[in-house]
């Protein structure tokens, strides 16, 4: 079958937004559409089967196996300004960098970690909760697919310094690392996601979550509490 002619494409991702735009959006583009909801699904076998044009990769935390990258055009989708901050945990530490928006960038997947060439990029707004983040991000993600399976663009080479962001630890989400209330409003906001590792503090033999935060005028904060015991 001719690559151009192939109209057959898989979408892997996790989480309801992203779920929720596939179903609504991307499933109702033009061509044959298939989901993988989990990497235990992603089976080389199934995709031999399928043989698709191209395979999109939004908010996928697992390494893609070679044999995959190298057999089909993977697209994978990363919250910064390609080269500028590679690696892992995106949104937080554009968050505290103090930045209010972020490019979301649409690059085809190579041996080398965020760093093929680049297809297209949106701007995502920072602003808010991180469940919100998200579901604004997975919008985007089901625009550029439209987009690129669409127009099929020609992939541009990086350019400029790469820049490296490490991945969070959940140690680093105890409000004991922020020194002042706007940094724990930012620290709060940032994980309120489901998955990800609420902002909390530990006292005796409780652990005590806090999301849903909001400050105030005059510069206070307030958070929903959640207090559980630490062995539970």
């Amino acid at each position: 079958m001719a690559m151009a002619d192939n109209k057959i494409f898989c979408v892997a991702t996790v989480g309801e937004a992203n779920w929720a735009t596939f179903h609504a959006t991307v499933a109702r583009l033009p061509g044959e559409w298939h989901l993988f909801s989990s990497p235990d699904n992603l089976d080389p076998l199934v995709l031999k089967r399928l043989n698709p044009r191209a395979i999109f990769f939004p908010h996928w935390r697992w390494k893609v196996p070679p044999e995959i990258v190298s057999a089909y055009e993977c697209v994978a989708f990363h919250s910064t300004d390609l080269p500028f901050g590679r690696g892992g945990s995106p949104i937080q530490n554009m968050i505290q960098l103090g930045k209010s928006v972020t490019k979301l960038t649409a690059f085809r997947m190579t041996d080398a970690f965020d760093a093929g060439p680049i297809y297209v990029q949106s701007d995502l707004s920072l602003v808010g909760p991180l469940h919100h983040i998200l579901e604004r991000a997975a919008t985007l993600v089901g625009e550029m697919i439209a987009t690129i399976t669409k127009e099929w663009p020609t992939p541009t080479s990086q350019s400029g310094e790469a820049t490296y962001f490490r991945r969070r630890a959940p140690s680093q989400s105890d409000i004991d690392t922020s020194d002042n209330c706007r940094e724990l409003y930012d620290l709060i906001r940032m994980l309120d996601a489901p998955g990800y590792p609420h902002a909390f503090v530990e006292s005796g033999k409780f652990r005590i979550e806090f999301r849903d935060v909001d400050q105030r005028a005059d510069g206070t904060i307030e958070a929903r509490v959640t207090i559980k015991e630490k062995d539970r």
